[in-house]
């Protein structure tokens, strides 16, 4: 038995993950999935501090709720960030990080520092707008959604917080780089706020050297959402990571 907790990317939330859940039981692991403040059903928790370490905090507060040790921490999109700033925190806690078409950062980068000018320019312009301090979601159709798939998620979408997009994040990449990691690379259509990752991903000099030594790459003919657009081919491929 492996303990699974998944972790959803902007303006998402646990929900997102409804259709993966169910198969990792079955097959005899532990799978819980956490919602970051302000988002999903705890969007009423909307607030203009909440930042970086409010959502890590939220990840690492939910692993020691679950007590989960060993650990597959699956990490979708800007929770990337997430991710990457648990296992610099608690290495010895994870089994194995499953990056899910997700940002993958360098040392005192936020998750605005890889987007083009013009998508970050917006984004804060937006979020300095508004009184909670908040982004709008995009269509889903940029995530390859569409018919009820583009409904469902369009209806559950949430504004995200605007600290996390500016923040930067301090972490030691070889101690990053000590847990075994995997990329999902989802690549139909492939989100352009993401393609700074997939080049990352596949380079010998990231992280210093440390990234490819440990880490694997597999490929998804979906969107950015593949838990949505292909939950069966996403749980195979988090199944396959034990």
């Amino acid at each position: 038995m492996a303990n699974f907790l998944l972790v959803h990317g902007a303006w998402h939330g646990a929900w997102c993950w409804q259709r993966v859940l169910p198969g990792l039981m079955t097959a005899g692991h532990r799978a819980h999935a956490v919602t970051l403040t302000g988002v999903g059903e705890r969007a009423h928790l909307l607030h203009p501090g909440i930042d970086l370490e409010s959502h890590i905090t939220d990840v690492m507060a939910a692993m020691d709720a679950e007590e989960l040790n060993d650990l597959v921490l699956v990490v979708h999109s800007y929770a990337g960030m997430l991710g990457t700033a648990v296992a610099d925190r608690r290495p010895e806690r994870l089994r194995h990080l499953v990056y899910v078409d997700a940002v993958l950062p360098k040392p005192g980068e936020s998750w605005s520092s890889t987007h083009a000018s013009a998508t970050r320019n917006a984004r804060i312009a937006a979020a300095l707008a508004d009184p909670l301090h908040a982004f709008p979601a995009p269509d889903p159709s940029v995530f390859g959604l569409s018919a009820d798939d583009h409904a469902w998620v369009m209806r559950r979408q949430t504004p995200h917080p605007g600290g996390p997009y500016t923040q930067a994040l301090a972490f030691d990449p070889q101690r990053v780089a000590s847990v075994p990691r995997t990329f999902i690379n989802c690549t139909m259509p492939p989100l352009g706020t993401i393609d700074v990752s997939r080049q990352r991903m596949v380079d010998p000099k990231f992280w210093e050297g440390a990234w490819l030594p440990g880490s694997h790459v597999v490929n998804m003919t979906t969107g950015h959402d593949p838990m949505i657009s292909d939950p069966e081919g996403l749980l195979a491929h988090l199944l396959s990571v034990l």
